[in-house]
């Protein structure tokens, strides 16, 4: 499953920590209903267009990840100390 655990991690510690609950639910939805690991690569690199249920202001944010506007060197997935990190 390396396509969605890579670029979901990258975008969960980019994003998850300032996600209403209504974008938690859909990035939720999104990392678990479809079958295909592939697919969700596919829609984000906009290598093939995305179903309607999964067309919202989620798979637009990690479409602009996608993107890599910064030529940022993605060569590994995030460290995972972002999920202990304090809020406050």
């Amino acid at each position: 499953a390396y396509p969605r655990a890579f670029s979901c991690s990258l975008f969960a510690k980019e994003n998850l920590n300032r996600m209403d609950e209504q974008q938690l639910n859909l990035y939720d939805r999104l990392i678990n209903e479809p079958s295909n690991d592939w697919d969700i690569y596919y829609w984000a690199t906009e290598a093939k267009p995305t179903p309607a249920v999964f067309d919202n202001e989620v798979m637009a944010m990690l479409k602009e990840l996608a993107k890599n506007k910064k030529k940022e060197q993605r060569l590994r997935q995030p460290d995972l100390e972002y999920l202990f990190e304090s809020t406050n």
